[in-house]
């Protein structure tokens, strides 16, 4: 039986991952964490990528996009519940 577990786990991938999974229970947990971290991270950079304002992927018809923003523009991924409208400007525009 020993045997057949190492040949089994020597062949090609097409199967590792369930084998792996019912050979060893406590790697579910790791896989199910890592994939999540993984899939979150990959969400993250196409949200920065897609959505940013200082991410410009057409520099010909759009050099500058963060100059279409208002002061009441909310583009950060998580804003804290700030309310932008009640805001005073400080600095050179004020």
């Amino acid at each position: 039986m020993y045997a057949f577990i190492q040949q089994k786990l020597l062949t090609p991938l097409d199967d590792w991952s369930s084998l792996t999974a019912k050979l060893h229970p406590r790697l579910i947990p790791v896989l199910v964490f890592t994939g999540a971290g993984g899939t979150g991270a990959a969400a993250d950079v196409l949200h920065l990528a897609l959505l940013n304002p200082d991410v410009s992927w057409d520099r010909k018809n759009n050099p500058e996009p963060w100059d279409k923003l208002g002061p009441n523009d909310q583009y950060k991924f998580h804003p804290m519940n700030v309310d932008y409208s009640n805001l005073k400007i400080e600095g050179p525009d004020s």
